[in-house]
């Protein structure tokens, strides 16, 4: 994840195409295809982002890095397009009730399509960043740009060629769990 790009450098229309053709092809529970994105990659748009989203005070340096990405994929999911989905005959479920999903799948998907464009971004020589939207600022982020109430806020994700010298580190950061923290074979 990188957090400062070149701000001179815009991303090429090819690599755009590229991480949203990942992203649509990511899988999706039951073919559900409720995930969706808003690109941004106009300087007003840009703007009106960040102004959307924008806290008081000065910002700190994650955000001073973060508002150099030259272009911005705003990621939603619709949980009722999965409700919609799984009551169909083909299903088996007759009703909408999200309490029979053991994870709201809605969102898995999401994450799964943005995983899929962030990928594509690194093979293209790219960086990217994925990042939450201040839950508070949600709903200036759908009135500025015209996003239906059914869409759920899941993410955006800065994409733009890295901006530091080769080699540098991006900053202290705690070090990642051991792989045996995390995997498990047979039993836990």
């Amino acid at each position: 994840m990188v957090r400062r790009y070149d701000p001179e450098r815009a991303v090429p229309q090819d690599v755009v195409d590229r991480l949203l053709a990942a992203a649509l092809r990511a899988p999706s529970a039951g073919n559900t295809g409720g995930v969706s994105f808003l690109v941004l990659r106009e300087p007003g748009d840009l703007q009106a982002y960040w102004t959307a989203t924008a806290r008081t005070g000065e910002p700190d340096r994650w955000l001073r890095g973060m508002r150099t990405a030259p272009l911005l994929v705003l990621v939603w999911t619709s949980e009722d397009a999965y409700l919609d989905r799984y009551a169909e005959p083909d299903k088996g479920w007759t009703d909408r009730d999200a309490a029979r999903w053991s994870a709201p799948y809605w969102f898995v998907d999401a994450g799964m399509a943005s995983m899929a464009a962030l990928l594509s971004v690194v093979d293209s020589g790219l960086a990217a960043c994925f990042f939450g939207v201040p839950v508070e600022r949600i709903p200036t982020v759908r009135a500025v740009f015209g996003v239906p109430d059914n869409q759920l806020s899941v993410g955006a994700i800065a994409v733009g060629y890295a901006d530091r010298p080769a080699g540098a580190r991006a900053g202290d950061r705690p070090p990642r769990r051991p792989r045996a923290e995390r995997v498990h074979s047979g039993r836990w």
